[in-house]
């Protein structure tokens, strides 16, 4: 009898536990399945599939597409939407539920509503709800068999241009060099390797593709159309010919390309680094100068249309976004003059910068030697990259953005700031009968030398005219430590705000007594970008004041980077005493002299040693400008200049272009 109680009781407490299990409705059901979709879950969606479903598409399949679908179009910010109705669905096989979905996509939103139906199945001999899915959940126009199409239209990359519109970087044309097959001879892969700089391999994998045939080109490599030692090289093979490619064009070459810079392929570090930026595998990107800098305002944007392509040929667009083509930039440069300068240091290492001294118009920004950008753009071998980078002139080397010690250039502006502080006069002589000086003998073994040693009193137009470090060391001891620091910021050792990157100018350690001697005449740890040194002798033809540079045409001209930092006697009294630097004929600029042309300027010379008490590499600078016109001002510097003839100076070279400008 108790054995029979007991066996009641579990069978009623199953009953029991079997009544209060709630079989899943099917608006549970949808809404864990539309929790998985936003969440991008493939795999557990499908363990939602209905068996038909299932039948006609594997788990593999399934999330394959869904994956491949929602990365090739760039979906992100997927949003499915269901709400459940009040009241429970009275259905015994199948229930169907209103749902919306929205997205962004590489072309724009996509949005749309649809209808999902729920079957009823058992499992495990257990009942539950599944999506009855079919493709038109992906989208809804998607049927079985459909494509679904992504299309670009690349955005036309804006130029940059110079002040006169002359491009600099433009859409322009390359050759494309190739082959007839059944034109070769025996030779022609041999030399094809060797004028082309590519492997043997490389040509033969191309001239025996699947799709070759004797009489088809057989594209090889684009090569520049104004390379024509290249050409007449190339054209001399067997077999070759060529055929015009759209490509990025710089007309000017060497002498911009560390200003305007290149454009390459993009790389899979550039997609990783630009994700979700438009960039596509075939896509060019700006790799060095304004190219780089202005990439964003030159590329433009890519236009997308992503659309269903039935089997009949019909489409249906889901998203567009139309092509926006990249903008122009347009320099203040002038590229005549730019050339010029270039020629003028061709052969050697330097840098030079011109600006119109009123209006602040950056004029020409050099750096030699320059590099081939349509060599980098169609793509150079290893072995030619490596030979640019082993050259000792260092090509790739931007000068004009780096800073360096400048040396007696610097020295009118010493005078300025001693003038400003009140320190000096226009008067100020000092009595100096020896070619090396200190002021006690707390400096120990350590003097500071002139080149020209004139016993006697020294004022600032003769300390100018010779270049006396001597003379600018006690000025800077004069003036003091905290003064030279903010005289020297005052004229624009900080960082400059200028839309192409360059080094800031800075002061470095004025913590002894030799430090600060020494700035005064632009060594110890002062330097300077050779585009800030042009702007430093602005304030003597503006008044005291200093202009700011600017490189592009849309920026204001004559804006004043800071005030009365000279008054405008002191200004005249220097300008005066640099035009003797070049018309005396003790002066050290004297070469630089032009019938007809009051040239004033500024000589120098910096050494830059790897220890004390060693010869070190020279610099060679100078600074010249017409103060009665002074719409040009040219600073240049030349490395190694202790190797040059002083013929070939940096102060002869700026010459040559006020010449070649005069005429």
């Amino acid at each position: 009898m108790k054995k029979a109680i007991i066996l009641i009781t579990i069978l009623l407490t199953i009953l029991i536990a079997g009544c209060s299990s709630k079989e899943p409705t099917p608006e549970e059901r949808f809404s864990e399945y539309v929790n998985l979709w936003n969440e991008q879950k493939f795999e557990e969606m499908y363990e939602l599939l209905s068996q038909p479903a299932r039948d006609t598409i594997t788990k593999e399949d399934f999330v394959g597409r869904y994956n491949k679908i929602y990365q090739d179009l760039e979906i992100g910010e997927l949003d499915v939407e269901f709400s459940p109705p009040e009241e429970e669905t009275d259905a015994e096989e199948q229930a169907s539920f209103a749902y919306s979905a929205s997205m962004e996509s590489a072309a724009g939103p996509i949005e749309f509503d649809n209808t999902a139906v729920l079957v009823k199945e058992e499992r495990e001999e257990t009942n539950n709800w599944y999506v009855n899915w079919d493709t038109t959940y992906i989208f809804p126009d998607l049927q079985e068999g459909d494509k679904i199409s992504f299309d670009t239209q690349p955005a036309v990359r804006g130029d940059i241009i110079d002040r006169k519109g002359n491009g600099l970087a433009i859409n322009g044309t390359a050759l494309q060099i190739g082959v007839v097959p059944g034109k070769m001879s025996e030779n022609s892969v041999k030399q094809l390797s060797e004028t082309l700089k590519m492997s043997e391999e490389q040509i033969n994998k191309a001239i025996n593709a699947s799709w070759v045939k004797p009489e088809l080109f057989v594209p090889l490599k684009n090569i520049s159309k104004t390379d024509e030692d290249l050409k007449d090289k190339v054209f001399s093979i067997d077999g070759v010919t060529n055929t015009e490619v759209g490509a990025r064009e710089y007309p000017y070459g060497e002498a911009a390309s560390h200003l305007v810079g290149y454009v390459s392929e993009v790389t899979a570090e550039d997609l990783e680094k630009n994700e979700g930026k438009g960039y596509t595998a075939q896509d060019f990107i700006g790799k060095r100068g304004l190219e780089q800098v202005f990439e964003e305002k030159l590329k433009g944007t890519n236009g997308v249309k992503i659309s269903i392509v039935k089997e009949d040929g019909t489409e249906k667009v889901l998203a567009e976004k139309p092509v926006e083509n990249g903008e122009n930039v347009q320099l203040t440069i002038d590229i005549v003059l730019q050339q010029k300068i270039y020629d003028q240091l061709k052969g050697d290492a330097g840098t030079a910068a011109a600006m119109n001294s009123v209006t602040g118009e950056t004029l020409a920004l050099v750096s030699a030697p320059g590099f081939d950008p349509n060599a980098e753009t169609l793509g150079i071998s290893v072995a030619e990259r490596t030979a640019l980078e082993d050259d000792p002139l260092k090509p790739y080397l931007n000068r004009f953005k780096v800073t360096y010690v400048p040396g007696s250039v610097i020295k009118p502006i010493t005078a300025a700031i001693g003038l400003n502080t009140g320190k000096i006069n226009l008067d100020t002589a000092y009595e100096i009968n020896d070619k090396q000086w200190q002021p006690d003998d707390s400096w120990g073994d350590y003097k500071v030398t002139r080149v020209t040693n004139l016993p006697g009193k020294v004022n600032l137009e003769k300390a100018l005219i010779y270049s006396d470090n001597i003379y600018f060391a006690r000025t800077a001891l004069e003036i003091g430590k905290d003064d030279l620091a903010d005289g020297l910021r005052k004229f624009g050792f900080e960082k400059m705000e200028y839309p192409y990157p360059l080094e800031a100018s800075q002061i470095g350690e004025l913590g002894s007594e030799m430090l600060v001697a020494d700035s005064g005449y632009g060594q110890g740890h002062v330097e300077m970008n050779i585009l800030h040194l042009a702007a430093a002798y602005t304030p003597l033809v503006n008044n005291g004041n200093l202009i700011k540079p600017i490189l592009l045409s849309e920026e204001e001209q004559k804006q004043v980077w800071a005030e009365g930092l000279v008054s405008a006697e002191n200004a005249a009294g220097l300008n005066s005493m640099l035009k003797k630097v070049v018309s005396d004929p003790n002066g050290t600029a004297h070469i630089a002299r032009i019938e007809g042309l009051p040239l004033a300027g500024k000589t120098g010379t910096a050494e830059i040693k790897e220890e004390q008490g060693t010869k070190g590499r020279e610099l060679g600078w100078f600074v010249g400008y017409n103060p009665d016109n002074p719409n040009l001002l040219i600073s240049m510097m030349l490395e190694d200049a202790q190797d040059i003839d002083r013929s070939k100076s940096a102060t002869v070279r700026v010459k040559n272009v006020f010449v070649a400008e005069k005429e």
